[in-house]
């Protein structure tokens, strides 16, 4: 199995998704900023990533790791290639840019490395040593960027960038991510305007039905691809386009935008993976996959949580019902899996999956466990979860059993679900390094997601990796998997899928390939479980992987607490 390779889209072809949203004189002219902006940039270029059992992202800040007097972007690399380079095969490096607030997220310069971090030169030398993923921020932009400044003062590029609105509209049927106005107030050489601000005021909401924003968005893009990013995040996608009488999401030209910017990569990048990050419910997170035209990847939001609540229930049933569930997907398009990354766990995902007092349970959990939950705001002015703000290795502790030998088991096993599924990888670097709440960081920031965002000193980390800690176990555990599954062509992103039941205590995923066929066995209790293997391991000489020990036909598997078992004929 390998990456679909097909023909390059022609400009015609790329036209033809813009004409609907702009008509044919805009769309031209769209096409041919494209044609112009590879030029400056010397594209096209192949992208070599190679999309198979070895790839796993790594979701890192540029600044994790710190080092006095080196730029960050410098130490995260000498960081990687002395602790993780025989693990690690790709880096989800998020914002680099300069920016004004939310981690990175509201950018003030597209074009720029923040010089906090380092330059462009940093980050070539980090593409020539693996795939990077860089975030394209599309929806917003900070309001202390250029572009805001343009708008302020009526002047180009910018004075048509945002969008205004009557702050008597009707409003109500807009779904939001966060509790605050949707809509902020700003000076401007017009007088007062009220603008589109999803997120908070310090990002403010690109107006897309302007032609001009998604041509900057296309030299931007294709900038990036010419820098080194051979995956490309759509952040926050979902929201793209706004229609009034609507819900404002997953709106039918945000989805024509989508596929014309997988054109556009297809064209000037083949090889190169766009994916998009919308935390929403399951069935409207895959809407963006199930064309095969759309986005190569997709997040899947619904397993953060549900992870969690498997691990602390000791029941796999709703994990097991909802991974049956799944979609095969058109050839080339797959899951990004993960637990946890730079924001909280989002729980709209889950919202038609747990019950109430399932999801009642899990904020309750996360709360105790000294974790916080943010909200976001109903039509009817009432507020429901929207996210879980700890650290996914605190979340899995029991208060008086941090550390122990219990707790690292748990964590290993949570991450050992995401390596079995069908999908591509993705670990944060604070799931590596089993970073507790980072509770100073809320404290100094105000900001809840600051408990999963700690700041290393790269020397001190260092060290806590080279003695006996729980960073060390989890991390030496961790690679293990990592440099085992990549060696397993069951696990291709494309291998085909079934989920096996046997019984509440145990998630069970075969994965088959044509050269393997491989059972992932993960107990999620904390007592040892007996499977009988009837029907299981029908072929004698089969192994367990992890341990290298042999399985005869037809004998049983016993399982430790939150034990791993990697059964392959």
């Amino acid at each position: 199995m390998s990456q679909v390779v097909s023909t390059p889209p022609s400009l015609a072809a790329l036209t033809e998704w813009l004409v609907p949203l702009y008509g044919e004189a805009a769309a031209q002219a769209c096409i041919q900023a494209a044609e112009d902006a590879a030029r400056r940039h010397s594209l096209p270029r192949r992208v070599d990533l190679a999309v198979d059992a070895s790839l796993n992202l790594m979701i890192t800040y540029p600044d994790i790791v710190q080092h006095p007097g080196e730029a960050p972007l410098a130490t995260l690399q000498r960081f990687i290639d002395t602790y993780l380079a025989d693990a690690v095969s790709a880096v989800h490096i998020l914002p680099f840019y300069p920016a004004s607030s939310d981690g990175g997220f509201s950018v003030m310069d597209y074009r720029t490395v923040a010089p906090d971090y380092g330059d462009w030169d940093d980050i070539a030398r980090l593409a020539d040593d693996m795939p990077l993923m860089f975030d394209l921020i599309l929806n917003h932009a900070s309001r202390r960027g250029l572009w805001f400044a343009h708008y302020l003062a009526d002047a180009d590029p910018g004075r048509d960038y945002f969008i205004e609105m009557d702050p008597t509209t009707d409003l109500r049927s807009v779904i939001r991510p966060r509790a605050t106005p949707l809509l902020t107030e700003v000076a401007t050489a017009r007088g007062p305007k009220h603008l589109w601000a999803t997120f908070s005021d310090d990002q403010i909401d690109l107006d897309f039905t302007n032609p001009q924003v998604l041509s900057e968005f296309i030299d931007i893009i294709l900038e990036y691809v010419a820098r080194g990013a051979a995956l490309v995040r759509l952040d926050a996608v979902g929201f793209l386009w706004k229609e009034l009488g609507t819900s404002c999401i997953h709106r039918p030209e945000t989805h024509r935008i989508i596929k014309f910017l997988r054109a556009l990569i297809d064209r000037y990048a083949p090889g190169a993976l766009l994916i998009t990050e919308t935390n929403v419910p399951h069935a409207e997170n895959i809407s963006y996959l199930t064309d095969g035209d759309e986005a190569h990847v997709a997040y899947q939001f619904v397993l953060p949580p549900l992870i969690a609540h498997t691990l602390l229930t000791g029941d796999a049933r709703r994990l097991s019902t909802w991974a049956a569930s799944l979609p095969a997907l058109p050839a080339g398009c797959h899951f990004l899996n993960f637990t946890a990354s730079h924001d909280g766990i989002g729980v709209r995902s889950v919202e038609s999956i747990l019950d109430e007092d399932e999801l009642d349970a899990l904020v309750a959990t996360t709360r105790a466990r000294g974790g916080f939950v943010s909200t976001r705001a109903m039509s009817d002015g009432s507020t429901r979860p929207y996210e879980l703000n700890i650290s996914y290795y605190d979340l899995m502790a029991e208060p008086a059993t941090r550390g122990s030998t219990a707790h690292i088991e748990r964590f290993i096993v949570s991450q050992a679900i995401t390596l079995a599924l069908a999908g591509i990888p993705a670990l944060y670097f604070h799931s590596l390094m089993a970073t507790p709440n980072d509770l100073h960081g809320v404290e100094a920031t105000g900001i809840s997601r600051a408990i999963n965002r700690r700041r290393y000193d790269a020397a001190e980390l260092g060290r806590t990796l080279e003695h006996d800690t729980p960073a060390a176990t989890v991390l030496a555990r961790l690679k293990q998997l990592l440099a085992l599954r990549a060696k397993q062509p069951a696990f291709h992103p494309d291998a085909a899928q079934t989920i096996i039941d046997v019984g509440p205590g145990v998630f069970a995923v075969q994965r088959r390939a044509e050269a393997q066929t491989l059972l992932a066995l993960h107990n999620v209790t904390d007592e040892p479980i007996t499977i009988a293997a009837a029907g299981l391991l029908d072929q004698a000489h089969r192994r367990n992987i992890l341990d290298d020990s042999p399985l005869e036909a037809g004998q049983d598997i016993t399982l430790a607490a939150y034990e791993v078992a990697w059964i392959s004929d």
